[in-house]
């Protein structure tokens, strides 16, 4: 399946510890493609794991993980304007 994930860390209650977390867990599983924007082919299992470990991280007063899922990247569209971050001539 493929997923995009994109998550809000609030500064509150020791907010940068847990964005760095968040941010390490879901480099794990997804590719990075802008700030706290992942995306990427997960098998359904491993898209259980990540959000068990998402969840465990973060504050759910302060805190929101979105992720949007389709059977495959052919079946989103997707328009960028400006700089392409994932070009991996910025890497």
């Amino acid at each position: 399946m493929y997923v995009i994930l994109v998550y809000d860390i609030s500064i509150e209650d020791k907010g940068q510890k847990r964005w760095r977390k968040i941010f390490k867990i879901c480099k794990q599983y997804l590719n990075h493609i802008q700030n706290s924007v992942f995306e990427g082919e997960i098998l359904e299992s491993d898209l259980f794991v990540l959000k068990e470990k998402l969840e465990a991280e973060i504050n759910k007063e302060y805190d929101s993980v979105i992720v949007f899922k389709s059977r495959n990247e052919k079946w989103l569209n997707k328009d960028i304007i400006g700089l392409r971050i994932d070009d991996p001539q910025f890497i």
